[in-house]
């Protein structure tokens, strides 16, 4: 039996006033490893459920997010907004924001400041891109792009850079922890999604998922195929796997590179799993031990 998750936040309070997606993702996570966490909001428009885009565009995965997540509002640009969020941050162990440096520095949430006002709390600071790219406009798509993970008009089939800034940004809360069990002070740690975009393209940038690669297709045992009634994902690419797909494709079993990269491999391959139906080719997983995965 699965053992229950650990809760390394436990009798943690993090604070977050980041909207959209990243911020909210990476709060959602520390909620998931026992933080108390407390979401601050601007009142919402009349007629709107809240203020944050997701709560507008996308109620169920705005749902998702808070799940766990006490909500709050106040106005920050207001004395009344101002003291509700500091008494937040009188009992805050982290502090999560996506807003730019110089908004944070008008709303008083300069790191400088904080420091001196609250020593042991850290901040997360979400931002676009790094350093003095930090006031530059941007979203998801945009960074993807930058990092050369946009390779068509198709559009990319999740928001990479916000859920891997996301992952970054609660990895980071648990670096400010750790870091102030060593030191007693708060640390300021900026996440950039332009960041979490380039580290997920490293595997493109080292030539593994380029069309050469041998997960970019380049080896016939790692290629997406039509079968007789849909696709196939097949993900053979160890010698072993890649000998038993062969095999059932009527080939030598080898699984030497070599071959399964040649061009008269990827056709045969490629004729045998035409003529397979959806449920023979996951029969054939199973009996043949393959990694596949078939699809409509």
């Amino acid at each position: 039996m699965p053992t229950a998750l650990p809760q390394p936040l436990r009798n943690t309070r993090v604070l977050s006033l980041a909207l959209n997606l990243p911020g909210p993702a990476a709060l959602m996570r520390c909620a998931r490893m026992g933080a108390e966490c407390t979401k601050l909001e601007p009142p919402p428009p009349p007629g709107y459920p809240s203020a944050d885009p997701m709560g507008i565009y996308s109620p169920p995965a705005y749902a998702t997010l808070h799940d766990g997540v006490r909500v709050v509002h106040a106005h920050l640009k207001t004395p009344e907004g101002q003291a509700a969020l500091h008494d937040e941050l009188a009992r805050t162990d982290v502090l999560i924001t996506s807003f730019r440096p110089s908004a944070l520095t008008k709303l008083g949430l300069g790191w400088d400041a904080l420091q001196a006002k609250y020593p042991r709390l850290s901040l997360v600071r979400i931002v676009g891109a790094a350093a003095e790219r930090a006031e530059e406009p941007g979203h998801d798509l945009t960074y993807l792009a930058d990092a050369g993970l946009v390779t068509g008009t198709e559009m990319p089939p999740t928001l990479y850079a916000d859920m891997g800034g996301a992952l970054m940004a609660s990895e980071a809360v648990l670096q400010a922890l750790l870091e102030r069990a060593h030191t007693g002070g708060g640390v300021c740690i900026e996440v950039a999604l332009a960041d979490a975009a380039a580290w997920l393209a490293q595997p493109r940038h080292w030539g593994l998922t380029t069309p050469d690669g041998d997960v970019g297709g380049h080896h016939a045992g790692y290629r997406i195929y039509p079968c007789a009634d849909g696709r196939v994902a097949v993900a053979a690419l160890e010698p072993h796997f890649a000998a038993s797909l062969c095999a059932a494709a009527g080939l030598p079993a080898t699984g030497d590179p070599q071959v399964l990269r040649a061009p008269a491999t990827h056709a045969a391959v490629a004729a045998f799993l035409r003529t397979q139906t959806r449920a023979q080719l996951d029969a054939l997983a199973v009996a043949q031990d393959i990694p596949l995965h078939t699809l409509a």
